[in-house]
């Protein structure tokens, strides 16, 4: 299934080369998949998530139990083929792989057969994820550019965008509302009327709208 290098290769982001770790889904534990459809890429879109629950992690261990806590939830109780995600993100700056690229996900209706979707285990409403998260997840993106798995002119959205859901968290969009690539969806685009509830590994629902912080893009530091 897992076609590109456990050690993900130097990927240049424009103003420097950085490298990170990328774990296998052996590595953490994963049950087999039921069923494993792929799409063709590179992908157009990047989409962000927090899991809201399981809190964060900070050791590898804490993690790993995290990635399979996850899957469980969404294979033996939501019925899912997998894990939802493409990839997760630990507090130990760890990349742990999903369902991996060009797989199509169970993340974000309408946009699961052709985006990566990345969460960042935590609840990112009020805090930011530490750097170590932050970094991993723009190396996780600037390798599948340079893998050809991610389309160098992406989109990159906050979960948000494309469902009735605070996900990633008000914080966390604020961040990624930063970042290259950020898009704004117009209305034909964006929020689907369905909710998500608010249960453990689904993210919890929106208040009220928030405002995404509007600093002008800048390249990624590592």
């Amino acid at each position: 299934m897992e076609c590109y290098s456990q050690h993900m290769q130097q990927a240049n982001l424009g103003d420097g080369v950085a490298t990170a770790r990328l774990l296998s889904r052996s590595d953490w534990g994963a049950r087999l998949p039921k069923s494993v459809e792929h799409f063709q890429g590179p992908a157009p879109y990047v989409i962000i998530h927090h899991s809201y629950m399981p809190a964060v992690c900070y050791s590898t261990p804490e993690c790993m139990k995290s990635m399979r806590d996850m899957q469980d939830f969404h294979q033996l109780e939501r019925g899912w083929n997998d894990i939802g995600y493409s990839f997760g993100i630990g507090g130990d700056g760890m990349i742990y792989t999903g369902r991996g690229f060009n797989v199509i996900g169970a993340h974000a209706p309408k946009y699961n057969d052709k985006s990566v979707g990345i969460v960042l285990i935590g609840d990112w409403r009020t805090e930011l994820p530490p750097k170590q998260m932050l970094d991993a997840a723009k190396n996780l993106i600037a390798f599948g550019v340079f893998k050809g798995y991610i389309d160098p002119a992406y989109k990159l959205l906050g979960h948000r965008q494309v469902r009735d859901t605070e996900c990633p968290g008000g914080r966390l969009f604020a961040e990624i509302s930063s970042w290259p690539h950020f898009t704004h969806l117009n209305a034909t685009e964006g929020v689907s009327s369905t909710a998500a509830p608010v249960v453990p590994h689904v993210h919890a629902q929106a208040a009220a709208p928030q405002t995404p912080h509007q600093s002008p893009p800048a390249a990624p530091k590592v």
